[in-house]
């Protein structure tokens, strides 16, 4: 369509821009972003006063947390969203949240927007082209058919508030604005725009930012030469489970996970990471004794289960029996770390050895590949300094707030966008709703 075509065009910021004024200004237009502008002009619409609407983003390209989403076919949501499968801020804030846009409601607006659904067997909702660009399209589509400006590349450098409402400071010219919805992202992918720039805009308006901000969803490091880097391309489902110093299990995630050269990835090492980096963080913020990772590479066996397995047969190698279970190189490595004998009976001490090694190896964490390869952040603006009805700041009013520069992130599998579709709706709704009255943001 001639609309969507028209945004995609980079709003030209070589030149002295005049001020400009819009009714509501959106900073950042990822997923979060172009949802709530959508939600901001339906919302207007319906209630028949038209908003000018604004929403500004650092890229020259829109929506590239999106089009690599889902090995770039984008996980649009997942079909059973529960506040568990979110950290950060507290479940029932999420909780409350989560339930005012379903994933029903998630589904009837792609379907509306021309975008088809499908359901995987991992639980994951995919569009049926497996274009990561056909979501896109369909946002910015929905975004522009609602009488949103997108304007791009322009990077929010400052943002105050004062009687009339919100000025900010862009690359592309001061803007005046009535209200503000703050959709920057938080830290994962700074290539893409979301480089914590949001969080500085927040933490300006007397915002507190929660700490520590960490990566989220990213792969682990291994100290260099560590055996299971020897194992590269190796798949399997492992349990990664996070203790305390003394051995107190504090969380556990199970699933896919790929042993890489430098170390651990796939889905259950990506949700466990935020865990174990914010547990670490703490610790040495506060002096205590380092948490502990270990995996197990039997799940769902318990530890007696799996020495009858070593037991029995008599006689044969454990090494065979360990092939059933576990592919070939895993099992040989794990014998001869346990110093199991290639063939004949297992002695006590190594079978002993074996066990432990099975069902809860220890796992020296150097460290992890970092914001730049995290696919979610950890950590930011806190939901108990937001109205969860309407996403609208407690500290300064006319300020509403959606997606990850919130303190809430979710785990692997399209939990993220749904938290980005549920705040967008709620922000972009209220926003819209309460825009008509310049005087809501005045006030202290």
């Amino acid at each position: 369509m001639p609309a969507a075509a028209a945004a995609e065009e980079p709003f030209c910021a070589d030149r002295p821009q005049p001020a400009r004024h819009a009714d509501v200004a959106i900073i950042g237009a990822g997923a979060a972003g172009l949802f709530a502008a959508a939600w901001v002009g339906r919302q207007a619409r319906g209630q028949g006063r038209p908003l000018s609407i604004v929403a500004l983003d650092g890229a020259r390209k829109l929506g590239a947390k999106i089009l690599v989403a889902g090995g770039g076919r984008c996980n649009v949501t997942h079909w059973r969203v529960a506040e568990t499968d979110f950290a950060g801020s507290t479940s029932p804030a999420i909780r409350k949240v989560l339930a005012r846009f379903t994933v029903d409601d998630t589904v009837a607006f792609f379907k509306a927007a021309g975008v088809e659904l499908k359901r995987e067997d991992t639980g994951k909702l995919f569009p049926v082209t497996d274009s990561a660009r056909t979501v896109l399209d369909a946002l910015i589509r929905e975004a522009t058919r609602a009488g949103t400006e997108l304007v791009h590349p322009a990077r929010v450098t400052a943002l105050a508030r004062d009687a009339a409402g919100f000025l900010l400071t862009t690359s592309a010219g001061p803007i005046r604005a009535v209200r503000v919805i703050l959709c920057s992202g938080g830290r994962s992918l700074p290539k893409s725009g979301s480089d914590g720039g949001g969080h500085s805009l927040a933490s300006a308006l007397g915002h507190s930012l929660t700490q520590p901000i960490v990566p989220s969803l990213v792969p682990l490091l291994l100290p260099p030469g560590h055996w299971i880097t020897e194992l590269s391309g190796l798949t399997l489902p492992a349990e990664i489970v996070l203790t305390s110093a003394t051995g107190r299990r504090l969380t556990s995630c199970t699933g896919s996970t790929l042993c890489t050269h430098f170390g651990l990835s796939g889905p259950a090492v990506l949700d466990i990471s935020r865990h174990w980096l914010v547990a670490r963080d703490r610790a040495q913020t506060t002096g205590a004794p380092p948490v502990k990772l270990a995996i197990n590479w039997l799940p769902g066996r318990p530890t007696d289960e799996v020495e009858r397995l070593l037991l029995e047969p008599r006689g044969r190698a454990v090494t065979s029996i360990l092939r059933e279970h576990l592919p070939d190189r895993l099992a040989r490595r794990l014998c001869e770390l346990a110093g199991a004998p290639s063939a004949g009976d297992l002695p006590r001490e190594a079978r002993r050895r074996l066990v432990g090694l099975l069902t809860a190896g220890p796992l020296e964490i150097a460290g992890d590949r970092g914001f730049t390869i995290a696919e979610a952040t950890a950590g930011g603006v806190p939901l108990s300094e937001v109205r969860l009805d309407t996403m609208e700041s407690r500290v300064c009013p006319g300020l509403h707030f959606a997606g990850e520069v919130l303190d809430v992130d979710g785990r692997i599998g399209g939990f993220n966008f749904q938290w980005a579709w549920a705040s967008g709706f709620l922000a972009g709704t209220a926003a819209a709703a309460a825009s008509h009255t310049p005087t809501s943001v005045a006030g202290g």
